[in-house]
């Protein structure tokens, strides 16, 4: 397997992340844990065995569009220096019915700024955040619509 290379002007970098995952019961529980320590639990969907113990893993690719997002979100508007004071996100997948895999179809993403922001501002920071910086939602567009909105609190 080759790294994905990323281009900068006229060098080239290359970003490698290592993840070591272990599994916790005779179940499906596992603890992930990446190279500085954190660690993230996931576990499957007691249908099939699982007790709950954690993310499952489609959770997890959720969470990560979260986290991207709200990453470049608050970067953006820092930049445009506007003054956010809280960001908060909720997130609803939904995936494919009776398919293997069962793959996202839709995914709504709404966020909940708060502080006295102008409005094109997030309008702008939402437009630059899915369609070119977060890297979760690149991937995840390649299979899934992704819908996204917001509330200025």
């Amino acid at each position: 397997m080759t790294k994905p290379e990323l281009t900068t002007g006229n060098s080239k970098l290359t970003t490698e992340m290592k993840i070591n995952l272990s599994r916790k019961n005779k179940a499906y529980h596992f603890e992930a844990e990446n190279e500085q320590g954190n660690t993230l639990d996931m576990d499957a969907n007691p249908a099939i065995g699982g007790e709950n113990q954690g993310f499952r893993p489609m959770e997890t690719l959720l969470a990560g569009l979260g986290g991207c997002s709200a990453i470049d979100m608050v970067s953006i508007l820092k930049k445009q220096k506007e003054p956010i004071e809280d960001l908060k996100i909720s997130i609803n997948g939904k995936r494919f019915e009776g398919q293997e895999p069962s793959l996202f179809e839709t995914i709504d993403i709404e966020f909940h700024v708060f502080g006295a922001v102008n409005e094109a501002k997030i309008q702008r920071a939402l437009e630059l955040t899915f369609e070119k910086y977060c890297s979760v939602a690149m991937i995840l567009n390649k299979t899934a619509k992704i819908n996204f909105s917001y509330k200025l609190n």
